[in-house]
């Protein structure tokens, strides 16, 4: 039974960004509809950054009022709240009103608002439950959480969003017949059907919990967990509170009781490296390099740009594959690791600057680069994040928490970074797919 538990913590992980991530995936097909156009992604950087308000206030309600939060209740509401997210926008996409004299896209721009809502508080709440499950369970998640970004983007894929081809622009009223034109090809399965399939995935993640919480099994596993000579008190589901052996935000540390080989708890120095690290890792990985993604590998061709988001998409869950069974918690290692996708990050901003015409443009070579260092970047810092979250696991719940609220920060600070350098002051320029020439 514990490989069902395994696959029930998994699914669990693939309801933590599966919304957010499936809609910056449509975009392509989101923009053309909306009133808005290519100013959609800007507004979105601007949802998500809202919505951490949620996250904002469970971190509160952990500090102000220890287990007044009922962890478990909180994720049964906003897997629900994830998926009837997901349904109203199957129909209500299209749908807009006049605000300011102008049209606005008022049901999606709402609509993604608690969808980002949802997916900023898991890092709050989706986390700290995992304290209530043995170690090996919080790898899982870890795997289930990148799955929630490469299950969206290969059926984007499959569906031709931002699929486009080159036309003659005689055929868009050019009577010179000199130029060419993008034009985007007709998507295989409509918008609709692509939000209803979020929306399973939410469902099937919010039926993954409510096992999790009421088999026998998974009973036994939390019931292995809970520490020695600590009553038992059942919570919402059959699950145990969680329990805090020793705060993390507490006095000097000292050698905690069951910990391996008698290891202490980390020092304050330890400790405020690992946050630095994961807020490093995270402002880079979700709110920095996202931005400029198009800007880096578009420029070398469509089939680059798809490469580096599918494969790049798939070094996440790998990464935290090989992690479940070489695991390795020496933080200069992960410094190490960090500094080296720290760099490869430094290549991609510099052909995203360097746009429409970053180095070897005209090569496979400067093709295979940009898709190569996009996957060993994100495969890096993915490996790092989880070994983070497995040391902040064995800290303690209020650990996780602030695990949870570190990469939302991190998060944060990376995309209001970049939304004015990309969308204000205009510092990255994107080349016209058909008609950008570059010399040499």
């Amino acid at each position: 039974m514990a490989w069902a538990i395994h696959a029930l913590v998994g699914l669990l992980g693939t309801g933590s960004w599966a919304a957010i991530n499936g809609v910056w995936v449509e975009l392509p097909l989101l923009v053309p509809s909306a009133p808005e156009g290519w100013l959609l992604p800007s507004c979105l950087t601007v949802i998500i950054q809202l919505a951490n308000v949620g996250p904002l206030a469970v971190t509160l309600a952990h500090r102000l009022r220890p287990g007044w939060l009922d962890e478990v209740g909180a994720i049964y509401a906003l897997l629900g709240l994830g998926g009837l997210a997901c349904l109203l926008l199957a129909f209500l996409w299209q749908q807009t009103s006049v605000v300011g004299g102008h049209p606005r896209s008022t049901a999606l721009l709402a609509l993604l608002f608690f969808l980002a809502l949802v997916d900023c508080t898991s890092s709050v709440t989706f986390l700290p439950y995992m304290r209530r499950l043995p170690p090996q369970f919080l790898t899982t998640y870890f795997i289930g959480e990148g799955l929630s970004g490469l299950l969206p983007g290969l059926v984007a894929l499959g569906q031709g969003a931002g699929a486009l081809r080159c036309v003659n622009g005689s055929r868009a009223g050019n009577d010179t017949g000199t130029s060419l034109r993008a034009e985007y090809l007709e998507a295989r399965f409509s918008v609709r059907a692509f939000f209803l399939f979020l929306g399973g995935m939410m469902a099937t993640s919010l039926a993954a919990f409510v096992l999790l919480n009421v088999l026998p099994a998974a009973r036994r596993e939390r019931a292995q967990e809970a520490p020695q000579g600590q009553p038992r008190v059942e919570g919402a589901g059959g699950a145990p509170p969680a329990v805090e052996e020793q705060p993390m935000m507490g006095p000097a540390p000292e050698p905690r009781k069951g910990r391996p080989l008698g290891r202490p708890t980390y020092s304050w120095p330890q400790m405020g490296f690992v946050f630095s690290l994961l807020a490093w890792v995270n402002g880079l990985t979700n709110g920095v390099l996202p931005a400029v993604q198009s800007y880096s590998c578009l420029p070398y061709g469509a089939p680059a740009y798809h490469l580096s988001a599918t494969l790049a998409a798939l070094a996440n869950p790998l990464a935290c594959f090989l992690g479940m069974f070489l695991p390795n918690r020496s933080l200069l290692l992960l410094g190490g690791l960090s500094l080296a996708g720290s760099l490869f990050a430094s290549y991609l901003l510099a052909t995203a600057a360097l746009s429409p015409c970053p180095p070897l443009v005209h090569s496979p070579v400067g093709a295979g680069l940009v898709v190569v260092c996009w996957v060993l970047f994100v495969g890096l810092l993915s490996y790092v994040k989880l070994m983070i979250g497995v040391i902040l696991r064995d800290e303690g719940h209020s650990a996780l928490v602030w695990c949870g609220a570190v990469v939302q920060l991190g998060s944060m600070v990376g995309a209001l970074t970049m939304f004015p350098l990309v969308s204000v002051y205009s510092l990255f320029r994107s080349g016209d797919a058909c008609n950008t020439r570059c010399p040499g």
